[in-house]
């Protein structure tokens, strides 16, 4: 046991990893449990495949793929919002149209240069190598700013998360909160999909939050379970793909799955079958 951490802590790209995938999974974790109240769960998934399309066609330009990555997947929460408002297209319609369009533009600009680029092979599913330190100063400065959110602003998103028309008639800008939490998670899947990969991105802002509201009835309690599940699923996950010589991405996917079947159990057990309290403050 003592090697098996020496040898883990002897690789500098592999402390980056746990630090910097640490940090992106706990504000993937917060954010995540708005979205999933909100029935936005599926954003992560529908901004993952925008990145996916925009990584394409930042390496096929030669251009910076965050630099392209970053406006782009904002701009597309920014429509997914538009669009969910203005009620002419449901939300799940308006990711699944995006993530889709953008998925095909990835696939078109690949087949149209040199073909599968290994570093945008690794963006689409992961690379526990492409954690750099710019990024781990981003995940930093994004934990920070996250964290700060839930700390200072908790009344304002819990009004947000569970009825926008109350917010609004208390005063609160609900339009402004709902593109701040669009524009955070951007950056998250933007940074998180450099090391899970677009195809996976999504699981650290669904399982957390659904695993904690088998144990929790409370926003706060879903809210601090959820960012300590994610954190120990993801430490777990990177120990074990290194010990079993597995890709991360998938082996963090399935350590999360695992927690939210274990939780599902206790519930069960403690609570019996059906029986489900209403999420409260």
């Amino acid at each position: 046991m003592i090697e098996f951490f020496s040898s883990f802590f002897s690789f500098s790209f592999l402390l980056r990893a746990l630090v910097g995938g640490s940090l992106v999974a706990l504000c993937a974790s917060l954010l995540g449990t708005s979205l999933v109240l909100t029935r936005y769960a599926m954003i992560g998934d529908g901004l993952s495949h925008v990145a996916f399309g925009a990584l394409a066609v930042a390496m096929a330009l030669s251009a910076s793929p965050l630099a392209v990555s970053l406006p782009l997947v904002m701009a597309a929460a920014f429509l997914l919002l538009r669009l969910s408002s203005s009620g002419r297209v449901r939300g799940d319609a308006a990711i699944a149209m995006l993530s889709s369009v953008s998925m095909a533009i990835g696939v078109v600009v690949i087949s149209l240069t040199s073909g599968m680029n290994t570093d945008l092979y690794g963006f689409m599913f992961g690379s526990i190598l492409s954690m750099t330190r710019g990024d781990l100063v981003m995940a930093a400065v994004l934990a920070l700013v996250v964290g700060g959110l839930f700390v200072f602003s908790y009344n304002n998103l819990f009004a947000v998360t569970f009825d926008e028309n109350f917010a609004k008639a208390s005063g609160i800008r609900a339009g402004l909160w709902n593109g701040l939490l669009a524009i955070l998670a951007s950056v998250t899947i933007v940074l998180g999909m450099r090391m899970m990969g677009a195809i996976l991105i999504s699981s650290l802002i669904i399982f957390p939050p659904l695993s904690a509201m088998r144990l929790s009835g409370s926003f706060k309690g879903v809210t601090l379970l959820s960012a300590g599940s994610s954190l120990l699923c993801f430490v777990t996950g990177l120990f074990l793909s290194y010990g079993l010589d597995l890709p991360s991405g998938p082996v963090i996917v399935l350590v999360n799955a695992s927690c939210f079947l274990i939780f599902s159990l206790i519930r069960y057990f403690r609570a019996g079958p059906g029986r489900r309290s209403p999420l409260k403050r």
